[in-house]
């Protein structure tokens, strides 16, 4: 019953360019929180970490940025999963991409979207995959492992449900969907919430749910317009 307070948080966040109010917010936290150096393949991951202020073990919420990037919206996101009861791990997926091997800050403003969306999908699976193997392995962690994203991160938390098979659910938040034979991976639920007013990806929806049905996956879907009813429809289902 616990995870509706993450559901209600998830939905209600909102992505934003000018984020200094983020900043400002997550500098109030008391939660812990840190960067770590998540090592893979040759590859340095650069990885937002924030914990709950639990006594017990609590599950992790892997948290894809959107094609902003690294932002301080995604990291105050990550705090407020922390502080509904879960551990945090937030990638930086342009971790050794940007001028001088930095990350998603060491890009000017108007590129970072271009880099974003030009990451390799391999190596976007590889890093999510060390991601959460980081995180499945902390002291702290229970080892149940969920996913969720916004736009850009929203298709690739969805995309990563087809590459990860030991995920508890998917939250995927205007994203999106991965190609039709990709389904047939996917073993965890998968939750899509959609704003009303968003044509483009609204008109994949359809289809989407239909693909999931015919590859016989579990797949739900909100209208923002609707937010009671979904929170009903999740807290329904994540209670099982």
């Amino acid at each position: 019953m616990k995870h509706i307070t993450l559901i209600l948080l998830l939905f209600a966040a909102q992505v934003a360019a000018a984020q200094d109010w983020a900043k400002a917010k997550l500098e109030r936290s008391p939660r812990h929180r840190e960067w770590v150096t998540v090592k893979h393949d040759g590859r340095s991951v650069e990885t937002f970490v924030v914990y709950p202020e639990a006594k017990g073990k609590t599950p992790v919420v892997l948290v894809i940025h959107e094609i902003f990037g690294m932002t301080d919206w995604v990291q105050d996101l990550a705090d407020q999963v922390a502080e509904a009861g879960y551990i945090a791990v937030a990638p930086d997926l342009l971790s050794g991409m940007g001028p001088n091997g930095g990350r998603s800050t060491a890009f000017p403003q108007d590129k970072v979207t271009e880099a974003v969306s030009h990451l390799s999908p391999d190596q976007v699976t590889a890093d999510l995959n060390a991601a959460a193997d980081y995180g499945k392995k902390l002291p702290a962690s229970s080892g149940k492992l969920f996913v969720t994203g916004y736009c850009w991160g929203g298709g690739q938390s969805f995309r990563f449900a087809t590459n990860r098979g030991d995920l508890a659910a998917a939250f995927v938040f205007y994203g999106p969907p991965p190609d039709k034979d990709a389904m047939a991976r996917i073993k965890a639920p998968v939750y899509g919430f959609y704003a009303g007013d968003d044509a483009r990806i609204g008109a994949t929806i359809p289809d989407t749910i239909q693909n999931m049905k015919a590859a016989g996956k579990t797949a739900s879907e909100a209208n923002r317009k609707a937010r009671t009813e979904a929170w009903a429809r999740w807290k329904s289902l994540l209670a099982k």
